[in-house]
């Protein structure tokens, strides 16, 4: 069962979504696109930054409760590869966020048994972000539970790049023929080869678009849009996309199994 004890009111929205909730019917592995910080601020007349600190909160309650929901894997979509094109007081901001929120989230993510990666090219920035990122992996190695993946300085088409210059480097070394890659072999080279892929993907603020997020990995993800912007996402929200995608038949390309008619009975 989910771990919600003392946490949700009784007869509250939260507890009637819980409840229609299959425990055997879980996603592995979430992945969420956050978008809307800087609309959130737009709507109430202040600047963007305003809009990413609020949404380390949302952060913060994404991530306690899907661990409460015992998911094997929450990736999110913190700072992409184009996102270096913002203003620089909105990138330092955003930077500064993420030391922050590492500094004193640290401590709730070990007691909750979390385990903290990255994935994207977290070598170019900045070293003082480095070494709280290796700080915080280190503290959490051994952690059993939850994976929390964040994506840093992370773009679809640059993973798939590092991947194939691995595979291409690592084939000329061993003299490996090109016939001998498969689907299989190309996923073990990219940064998320240690998970799961994503069963869903969330994306808040209505836009509907995967803005170079986890390319290879989303083939067969189930795809979930909420008009919600990142800052007000909240539980109710995460139960309602975990409650839409049970709904969902997944068939990676296949088709639903038919019913077969009943078989005539000879008189």
């Amino acid at each position: 069962m989910f771990d919600f004890e003392g946490v949700i009111e009784r007869g509250s929205r939260d507890e009637f979504l819980l409840n229609q909730i299959n425990s055997e019917k879980m996603p592995q592995h979430i992945a969420i696109i956050m978008d809307g910080n800087g609309r959130w601020a737009a709507k109430r007349g202040r600047p963007r930054v305003v809009g990413h600190r609020a949404g380390v909160q949302a952060v913060r309650a994404t991530v306690e409760t899907a661990a409460r929901l015992k998911l094997k894997a929450l990736t999110l979509y913190a700072f992409s590869v184009e996102n270096w094109k913002r203003p620089h007081l909105e990138v330092v901001t955003l930077m500064s966020l993420l030391k922050e929120f590492l500094r004193s989230e640290l401590a709730e993510i070990k007691r909750n048994n979390i385990r903290f990666v990255t994935v994207g090219r977290t070598e170019e920035l900045d070293r003082s972000i480095q070494k709280e990122i290796k700080f915080a992996q280190e503290q959490t190695a051994a952690n059993t539970g939850m994976v929390l993946n964040i994506a840093l300085n992370y773009g679809g088409r640059n993973e798939l790049i590092d991947a194939f210059r691995r595979l291409h480097l690592d084939y000329l070394k061993n003299g490996r023929s090109a016939s001998d890659i498969t689907e299989q072999e190309i996923s073990r080279y990219l940064y998320t080869s240690q998970l799961p892929d994503p069963d869903l993907l969330i994306r808040t603020s209505g836009e509907m678009r995967i803005s170079n997020f986890l390319l290879w990995q989303i083939a067969y993800t189930e795809i979930y849009v909420v008009d919600t912007l990142w800052p007000d996402f909240c539980r109710t929200n995460l139960f309602e996309a975990v409650i839409e995608y049970q709904k969902r038949e997944r068939r990676y390309g296949g088709l639903a199994p038919v019913e077969q008619p009943a078989a005539r009975v000879a008189k």
